[in-house]
């Protein structure tokens, strides 16, 4: 089996069939989920690593959903029906907005829809009572869910790990980043497993030659995108990389809290976007990023988002919008290679544009929230 396949066939094999799948919309509190006995399973990662993934979508289609609606949508819908998942857990709240009416129409094929909402701000307080909530729903408790926060230590742990092997280290391509920090939202359905595959993959990174300095560093920000592998290995054949995976690094929790509570109100992607900012803005300067790639989806509410990241970010920005092309398309191959050439071409030294970069860095911060 390849490390880049989600094991859910092994799984089978070994018996975890017997365990109850839940699928999930995006990333929640699993060890919630563990404590209670599921297995969680991330319906986006399905869709996107399947070999065939139109084909997920055409099954929404079918059943209805319009043509100019979300392609995560339809194709976590695909997903839960061909694979007869009867149990989601939907975020209402913090996510994306069309998943309130996917989430009725679930109901309507007779799933159960369990809802879920993370607060409105990123309060300790809050968030206890919303993990406590969601335990008394799955009939568990919290003492339950921390004890799992326990099981999943080392694999955040190897998660934050991979991510410095990239940026610091310059052994880790950004695609590679890209896997696995967003697979850690379900852990591929198996966090011992996830632990195995991982730390074979920074065992034999130890081994690689570093990325030539002289290399373009980039950043990623905004949710996955549908053509992740291709657009990775193209920056990469352009001499740039991708060294921070903006909503990848926040799925993987790898600055862990010492509680759910903590853990996910530092978990910044449900919350507003001033609160990314704080995350996003310290994180260019530590990685010396000279470029950042705005990822947007069609028909996405969070595209508006573009207006913000471009008075607040001082590098140059890149906005690229993706539907159900799972490959770049030529136009944006050639918008990427004309910003990445753009880039070389700036006058100013990499030197010089780090240090006029930290020092705004401070101010940037403490101006992102209103």
């Amino acid at each position: 089996m390849s490390k880049y396949e989600r094991p859910f066939d092994k799984l089978r094999a070994n018996g975890i069939k017997d365990m109850k799948q839940i699928g999930i919309t995006t990333t929640v509190p699993i060890e919630v989920l563990i404590a209670a006995g599921y297995k969680p399973v991330d319906l986006n990662n399905v869709f996107i690593s399947d070999p065939d993934p139109e084909r997920l979508v055409n099954i929404a289609e079918r059943d209805g959903f319009p043509i100019n609606c979300c392609t995560w949508i339809k194709g976590i819908y695909g997903v839960a029906m061909e694979r007869g998942i009867d149990t989601v857990l939907c975020v209402t709240t913090g996510d994306c907005s069309n998943t309130i009416m996917l989430m009725e129409v679930f109901k309507l094929k007779g799933l159960n829809v369990i809802p879920f909402a993370y607060p409105n701000l990123p309060d300790t307080s809050d968030m206890q009572r919303t993990v406590e909530s969601l335990a008394k729903t799955l009939n568990t408790t919290v003492q339950a869910a921390e004890k799992a926060r326990k099981k999943l230590e080392p694999a955040r742990s190897l998660a934050a790990e991979l991510d410095r092997l990239t940026w610091r280290d310059g052994v880790i391509s950004g695609w590679e980043n890209h896997y696995w920090l967003v697979s850690s939202s379900d852990f591929l359905g198996d966090y011992k497993e996830y632990e195995r595959q991982l730390s074979e993959v920074l065992h034999e990174a130890q081994g690689r030659k570093s990325y030539p300095d002289d290399m373009l560093r980039l950043a990623y920000i905004g949710v996955p995108p549908v053509f992740a592998k291709d657009l990775y290995h193209f920056v990469e054949s352009q001499g740039a990389r991708i060294v921070f995976n903006e909503t990848q690094r926040q799925f993987a929790m790898t600055e862990e809290g010492n509680s759910l509570a903590k853990q996910y109100s530092a978990y910044t992607y449900p919350y507003s976007i001033f609160d990314r900012l704080n995350d996003i803005i310290p994180q260019l300067s530590l990685r010396r990023v000279d470029g950042v790639i705005h990822y947007v989806q069609a028909f996405c509410h969070r595209g508006i988002g573009d207006i913000i990241f471009r008075q607040r970010i001082d590098l140059p920005i890149l906005t690229l919008e993706g539907n159900n092309d799972y490959l770049l398309t030529q136009h944006l191959q050639t918008r990427v290679e004309a910003f990445i050439d753009m880039i070389k071409r700036r006058s100013s030294s990499r030197g010089d544009r780090h240090l006029r970069f930290s020092r705004v860095v401070a101010s940037k911060v403490k101006q992102s929230r209103p």
